[in-house]
């Protein structure tokens, strides 16, 4: 391990404050754990003439140690990532909420930045979360796709960031009813439909009262049913915004591929050819469907010999994506997924078929098919 003086990261600590790194003794013994908090400036200068030390590695945040992690560690960093984030959604009343959310997302952004493939294959597959309720699920995989799409459109790392706040929590105000939606087989209730249409501002108001000042974030949380023509809620405006204009159609995609108690998701093309074909020439539209192409990981797929195999990762060009088989031509099930060149005519994609067609693996033995 290599440390560095306590010193040189001075501007780190506040006194009255969690420290963020665990503090050592010149002899490398722990002195303060992280956590702890330094309870006056008195304390902070005795450390520092001391010769106090940190590990460098704690040093980095979550996110920079996450994008290096070991490619057998991210199925666990995942689900412990997306866990965190939708105990975070499911309490907006905490005293904690605004910084527990900001840990949670800068986990899941480091995960998505670490693997895009892996993180698009969360948003596929149904059961990748199924430990999260279904209304913090639906905010997760909308936030994944408006990261991915805005990071494809260019935007900037601070609005990378926004887009993906937005979209988890521009329905916060509603995220049990949208469970309730989604078990139910009947049309919303009177009641259920009232609360539908004012969500934008109550989600506001609950960011508010939790601390969030950031007024483009509210802005877009207000807007986020808003449409260019005018003809969305609550207000009827058509000045949406981008952030907004964003987070309305991957929050329409995502919900595409969510399976309800009336209905079974829609298999991953036809969700992408329905948003061309009812957003005809938007940019933002036509990077979404670029970003997650025709057959995204988490997708099940049928090759021309046969097989049933998942989709892992994206390839070299949209019709062409790194697959794990499932089961033979036959139908049997192999007893390890077996990676197939796609490019190759016998192996080739000829159709995307519904998730309970073939064998559920873990993702772990998913991803031993690519080393």
């Amino acid at each position: 391990m290599a440390f560095t003086a306590l010193s040189n990261v001075r501007q780190r600590m506040t006194v009255g404050q969690p420290l963020p790194f665990n503090v050592r003794d010149h002899d490398r013994s722990l002195l303060l754990a992280r956590g702890r908090v330094i309870e006056s400036e008195a304390q902070l200068e005795a450390l520092l003439e001391r010769g106090a030390l940190v590990d460098l590695e704690e040093l980095q945040s979550a996110r920079e140690r996450l994008r290096r992690a070991a490619r057998e560690h991210l199925p666990r960093l995942w689900h412990e990532g997306m866990t965190r984030i939708g105990a975070a959604l499911m309490n907006p009343g905490a005293d904690s909420f605004a910084s527990a959310l900001d840990d949670a997302s800068d986990v899941v952004l480091g995960l998505v930045e670490r693997d895009p493939d892996l993180a698009i294959f969360q948003v596929l597959t149904r059961d990748a979360n199924a430990d999260v309720a279904y209304g913090a699920q639906r905010a997760l995989h909308t936030a994944i796709c408006s990261h991915l799409v805005a990071q494809r459109l260019g935007w900037e790392a601070a609005t990378l960031e926004r887009v993906f706040k937005v979209a988890l929590t521009m329905n916060i105000s509603m995220l049990e009813l949208q469970g309730e939606l989604a078990r139910q087989r009947g049309a919303p209730s009177a009641a259920q439909r009232a609360e539908l249409l004012t969500h934008p501002m109550r989600s506001v108001e609950m960011l508010m009262q939790a601390g969030v000042a950031d007024d483009d974030w509210l802005q877009a949380v207000a807007r986020h049913h808003e449409q260019e023509d005018g003809s969305g809620y609550p207000s009827g405006r058509s000045d949406v915004g981008e952030l907004a204009s964003l987070v309305r159609r991957a929050d329409v995609y995502t919900a595409k591929l969510a399976s309800r108690s009336h209905r079974e998701a829609l298999l991953a093309d036809q969700a992408g050819r329905q948003m061309f074909m009812q957003d005809p020439g938007h940019p933002m539209t036509a990077a979404l469907v670029k970003e997650f192409g025709i057959y995204p990981p988490g997708c099940t797929v049928r090759l021309a010999g046969g097989e049933l195999a998942i989709v892992v990762a994206r390839g070299a060009s949209l019709t062409t994506p790194v697959v794990a088989c499932l089961t033979s031509a036959s139908g049997a099930a192999l007893a390890a997924p077996q990676r197939v060149d796609t490019a190759l005519p016998r192996h080739a994609v000829q159709a995307v078929v519904g998730q309970r067609s073939g064998p559920r693996l873990p993702l772990e033995k998913l991803l031993s098919s690519l080393e």
